[in-house]
């Protein structure tokens, strides 16, 4: 029992890594049961043996994309600046290589063909995000790190954009550790504070 138990969590990841893939690579429109079905080597109807319905596979996809993100955000004890570097690398190189997340967050069709719970749950992890960063960043200008000409919630979207860059990027391993290098500090250096310049109000 425990062994089928095993076995059957181990297809429902299958499934789910399979779905994000899909999302990624052929967009959200393309996931069907029998497109899925066909990636992982099942029948349609063999899908719903592993999960009761569709709306509990998006579920499940959902839960991973929470699981993930959360794995992301560094230590709040850190330095403002050194917990916004680790956050970037850790969010850029987690959705890198799960590219369905991206997809996922960004796709207004995604959320609306999610059911009501999950579609919520996706709307929270932005939102935590956008905290995480707007409170970063307010930090950093309390410490005189970060540029205080610019509201701390004009400068998150930068640094939301910038995460995104990176993990879209197509260059090899040793190229993107250069490349991701080379972005944070020019993103460090727009973050920097403007000498003469007053604090937003």
């Amino acid at each position: 029992m425990g062994e089928l138990r095993r076995s059957s969590e181990v297809r429902q990841g299958e499934l789910v890594d399979a779905a994000l893939h899909i999302i990624a690579s052929e967009g959200i429109a393309a996931l069907t049961t029998r497109n899925l079905a066909d990636r992982v080597g099942l029948s349609s109807g063999a899908i719903f043996r592993h999960f009761a319905s569709l709306d509990d596979l998006l579920a499940a996809v959902v839960a991973r994309v929470e699981a993930v993100v959360e794995e992301t955000y560094p230590a709040e004890a850190l330095p403002p600046l050194t917990r916004l570097e680790r956050f970037v690398v850790a969010r850029s190189t987690a959705v890198g290589q799960q590219l369905g997340i991206l997809r996922l967050v960004l796709s207004e069709q995604f959320v609306l063909a999610l059911p009501q719970g999950s579609s919520a749950k996706l709307a929270a992890c932005v939102q935590r995000t956008r905290s995480f960063l707007v409170a970063c960043l307010r930090d950093g200008q309390a410490a005189g790190q970060v540029r205080a000409d610019l509201s701390a919630e004009t400068l998150a979207p930068i640094v939301m954009g910038t995460v995104q860059m990176l993990a879209l990027s197509a260059a090899g391993p040793r190229q993107r550790t250069a490349e991701s290098a080379a972005v944070r500090a020019t993103l460090l250096a727009l973050l920097a504070p403007c000498p003469g310049a007053t604090a937003s109000r």
